[in-house]
């Protein structure tokens, strides 16, 4: 059960949940504090009515303490510019030590009690000596965070085919599995340049529809069931659910259209109900 959540969000789309259990008043875009594990961290308002009911709290949510001063949000700023040298400082260590790993992001708690560097690799990445050394020179807590190749996408951001901001960076809270079942469904080329997103896997946009295609196929038959016509046996080789017909594979290896209509009468006659 959710309790009045609020969706906080931090550098580069990074979105937390939290209790604003003093009340305090509290508005969409202003920035707050908020108690996390051993520290506190600074992000901005960005949902005052959190609610989705297949979201599940792994954990306790964290508690909004305050609202930002002039001098939180002037740590903010330093913390950025710091974030960017650190950036370039485990970019070469990363290579000192010769790690097949990719530094997408670095992010400093608000007070500096942890810093985050968030990488991709394709494989398991011992970084003990990393750490080792990024600890020695920022006398902190360090944690290195593996991510995968959507969540590097909804970091860095950009823009999609379609021209808008990309959906993992602007208002998707969770990933999704898709499958090229979904793209089949919706009779899309199975061109993979073409369904693949800026990450490289299947666009996440194809779930918008997946719904309205799966309700729409449950009338038509299944793909290359054997129908019986005038001309012989034919098999379901494409739908166009827009316009209610049926594309039939016959054996010679041509192709004839039908509508939704004549082939339900074809497989009653087939079929009779008793």
């Amino acid at each position: 059960m959710l309790l009045n959540l609020i969706e906080v969000s931090f550098k580069r789309n990074r979105k937390i949940y939290c209790t604003n259990k003093d009340e305090l008043e509290i508005n969409l875009g202003d920035f707050v504090v908020i108690e996390v594990e051993k520290g506190f961290d600074l992000g901005c308002v960005t949902n005052l009515e959190f609610d989705d009911p297949e979201f599940e709290m792994k954990s306790e949510p964290p508690k909004i303490v305050r609202n930002a001063s002039e001098n939180d949000l002037q740590r903010l700023d330093e913390n950025r510019k710091k974030e960017e040298l650190a950036f370039n400082v485990c970019r070469e260590k990363i290579h000192t030590h010769n790690l097949n790993m990719k530094l997408v992001d670095v992010e400093f708690q608000m007070d500096e009690n942890k810093i985050t560097f968030f990488f991709t690799s394709d494989r398991r990445v011992d970084f003990r000596n990393l750490v080792k050394d990024l600890a020695a020179k920022y006398r902190t807590r360090i944690e290195l965070r593996q991510i995968g190749v959507r969540e590097e996408a909804r970091k860095l951001g950009g823009l999609g085919i379609c021209g808008e901001t990309l959906c993992c960076a602007s208002f998707m809270q969770n990933f999704s599995p898709i499958s090229t079942q979904d793209a089949k469904n919706q009779n899309l080329p199975m061109n993979p340049a073409k369904l693949s997103g800026t990450c490289g896997r299947l666009k996440c946009c194809m779930l918008y529809e997946k719904d309205f295609y799966s309700n729409c196929l449950k009338k038509f038959p299944a793909l290359d069931t054997a129908i019986e016509t005038d001309r012989g046996i034919g098999y379901v080789d494409r739908v166009d659910i827009f316009n209610d017909s049926i594309l039939l594979r016959f054996e010679d290896d041509e192709y004839e259209q039908f509508s939704l209509t004549d082939v339900n009468a074809l497989i009653q006659l087939t079929n009779p109900v008793n």
